[in-house]
Order: structure tokens, then C-alpha cells, then sequence
């Protein structure tokens, strides 16, 4: 399993609405390359339909290929929705992998399952499978209903809980730190790794 994280860094509103064609378009090529893609976390945009940033797990035997077509910076080539006399078309967005932290023990975690609320049909509000998940020694929590299955939820609370911790101990790792740093507030405009054109988000 990899985390792969989508953002808008420090752009403006289109930026984020690219991340969230970015997200459509990625659980496409996801689903025709048969990897299980999970969104575990994510930020909303200033505006509806966009997105700030979203952090995916991605699970299969092509999940690195796919990663590896992603990484790096996105270019979406469009008219603004919003700036009606703006000539900008160029939007940029960043993606980043990370490892996947390791699980930590059970023991070390108080969990709390409650019904799974929002968007989802029958099996909302009506099982108990949403977890809530609290590290013990930092006080870290955080809510997963993603999934229908508890164990499921579980498992992603443990996960997202290890990458919590791993950014709070940046400062072990100077390098990993001034990656993050990097890729939050300056996403390359030279060089991107993949472009799209248009309302549609179609690749180049």
C-alpha cells in the first residue's frame, strides 16, 4: 500500500478545482488499471466541487505504474470558470507519493466506532461501521467511514494515525522534511508530468 497525495499548494481556486478533475481522472485510470484506490483524507476548496488537497491509498499490482504516471507536477491548460476577462489558462497542481508508515499496535490506539454519516445509501446510519481513532500518547484522532466494514475503516485509521505521527517527527529527517516544504509550497511550473486540456480534464 502507498499514500499518494494531490494538491493544490498555495494556488488559486482553479488550482483546486484541478485537483478535483485530477481525483475523477485518476480513479478512472485507476479502476481500468484493477488498483484499489481509497481517498482517507482531504481539504475542500473555497468553492464547491474543488479540492485544497485529497491523500489516496492506492493497493494492486500496477499501483506503482500508476503512481509513477502522476508524480511530479500536473498542468491543466483552461479558460477560468471564474475569471471571465482573465487571460490565464495555465493551472498547476503537485502529486506526491509516500510510503506507506508502518501500522502501529493496537494497544497504543482507543477506537470508537459510530454510524457512518453523508453520502452512501443503505448501508448509512444504519451499521455501526465508522471508526474514530485516537493515538494515546499524542492525542492524535482522526474519523474513517470510507469503507462499509469496520475492519476496513480500522485498518485505514491506522494508517492515517502513522502518517500523522511521521509528519509531526519531520525533524528526524531533514530531508524528507524539506521535501514536504517543497512540494506544499513551490510546485515546479517547468516541468510537468503530465498535462490536460480543457472543461473535460483531457490528457495531452
Amino acid at each position: 500500500m502507498m499514500l499518494l497525495q494531490i494538491s493544490a499548494a498555495h494556488g488559486p481556486d482553479e488550482c483546486c478545482l484541478a485537483v478535483s478533475l485530477a481525483l475523477r481522472h485518476l480513479q478512472r485510470e485507476a479502476a481500468a488499471m484493477k488498483v484499489v484506490l481509497r481517498e482517507i483524507e482531504s481539504e475542500p476548496g473555497r468553492r464547491p466541487a474543488t479540492l485544497r488537497s485529497v491523500l489516496l491509498t492506492l493497493e494492486g499490482a500496477n499501483a506503482e505504474l500508476l503512481a509513477a504516471q502522476w508524480c511530479g507536477t500536473v498542468q491543466w491548460i483552461c479558460d477560468s470558470p471564474w475569471r471571465t476577462k482573465g487571460s490565464r489558462k495555465n493551472w498547476f497542481i503537485g502529486v506526491a507519493r509516500y510510503r506507506a508508515a508502518t501500522l502501529l499496535p493496537e494497544s497504543e490506539i482507543r477506537f470508537q466506532s459510530s454510524k457512518s454519516s453523508g453520502a452512501g445509501g443503505q448501508h448509512v446510519n444504519k451499521t455501526e461501521s465508522a471508526i474514530r481513532a485516537t493515538h494515546l500518547a499524542s492525542g492524535i484522532s482522526v474519523k474513517v467511514q470510507t469503507e462499509r466494514s469496520q475492519h476496513a475503516n480500522k485498518r485505514l485509521a491506522l494508517l492515517l494515525i502513522a502518517h500523522r505521527l511521521e509528519q509531526q517527527q519531520q525533524q528526524l529527517s531533514a530531508q524528507q522534511r524539506a521535501q514536504r516544504r517543497m512540494f506544499h509550497h513551490q510546485i515546479a511550473r517547468g516541468s510537468p508530468q503530465r498535462i490536460f486540456r480543457g472543461k473535460e480534464f483531457t490528457p495531452c
